[in-house]
């Protein structure tokens, strides 16, 4: 049993959660009609054209636990890869790879929940400049981050 299904069964012990299987990964979903008082940010319409912002009590919850927050986003919208760049030295061109977390999202305030909990737990990060589509990419390059992330994250499963 994995973290989700966990606590979706600590917080929810009379619904059962299911897994869906999907290529590559595994959904797993859980119902119910009081959802919505876990979750007041669930409601009609795309997230990033409403107000996304948590309320007192689950404030208090992710100060409390922010890594498990961090993974949680991270998990959901974003990853860890492998970049890699060139630069030429002397005339030989050269690569460089290094590990580096992205974290992608159209939602303006779920860009801002992500990054201001970054920065609660000393995690530097840059923004892209947003595409056409609205999308906004958060990146964390720098080693002494990515350590701290992959420190507290780790794999997407």
């Amino acid at each position: 049993m994995d973290s989700a299904e966990k606590a979706m069964r600590e917080v929810m012990p009379r619904n059962r959660p299911c897994r869906v299987r999907r290529t590559g990964s595994h959904d797993v979903k859980l119902y119910s009609q009081h959802l919505t008082c876990y979750f007041p940010q669930h409601g009609a319409g795309r997230k990033h054209e409403r107000l996304i912002a948590l309320q007192p009590w689950q404030q208090e919850i992710v100060e409390a636990h922010p890594w498990e927050f961090l993974r949680g986003l991270i998990h959901s919208d974003g990853c860890r890869i492998t970049n890699w760049a060139t630069r030429t030295v002397n005339g030989v061109v050269r690569r460089h790879e290094y590990p580096r977390y992205f974290f992608t999202n159209t939602s303006t305030d779920i860009i801002a929940l992500l990054t201001s909990t970054l920065d609660a737990v000393g995690v530097r990060w840059k923004t892209s400049v947003p595409r056409p589509t609205g999308q906004v990419n958060v990146s964390i390059a720098r080693k002494a981050s990515v350590a701290l992330m992959d420190a507290h994250i780790g794999p997407k499963y």
